[in-house]
């Protein structure tokens, strides 16, 4: 075999490694109901936190124990805990990211990120609505400039 065929075999198995590798890194966000189907296996869940059930946490009796149910896409509920401090914007986060794994019949959550509401939003009422609320923080010269002379 001439070097260049030995070269280009080289190239390709780093390729083919390099590849391979990445989707094993590579993930996907799981729903509630498959990552009950791998029990033991980190997954990502996107979700959002269940309003209608109460949070657990206590920060003077515990303050690295958190629990509260997280509701997936799919509208299927599971009990997470989290062995960490309480996330400050977790009760107005929009969605969350839970990164963990489905043991025990709950969601042992091993890192939690949380995606805020949008301050803007595409509904044109929503925008009214906020120019109206800052317009009433506003001084009365600077929402009405027929006042000014």
């Amino acid at each position: 075999m001439k070097k260049i065929h030995i070269i280009l075999l080289v190239l390709i198995a780093g390729a083919i490694a390099v590849l391979v590798s990445f989707l094993k890194t590579a993930s996907t966000y799981d729903t509630v109901e498959t990552a009950m189907s791998k029990p033991g296996k980190f997954v990502h869940l996107m979700a959002r936190l269940d309003r209608t059930t109460p949070i657990e946490y206590d920060a003077v009796k515990n303050p690295n124990y958190l629990a509260f149910t997280a509701v997936d896409t799919t509208g299927k509920s599971v009990k997470v805990v989290y062995h960490n401090a309480k996330p400050d914007n977790l009760e107005i986060s929009e969605r969350l990211v839970l990164k963990g794994k489905y043991e025990n019949g709950q969601f042992e959550c091993k890192d939690i990120q949380t995606k805020c509401p949008s301050k803007y939003k595409d509904d044109p009422r929503a925008q009214q609505q906020a120019m109206q609320e800052n317009a009433g923080t506003a001084s009365p010269a600077a929402t009405n400039p027929s006042t000014e002379k």
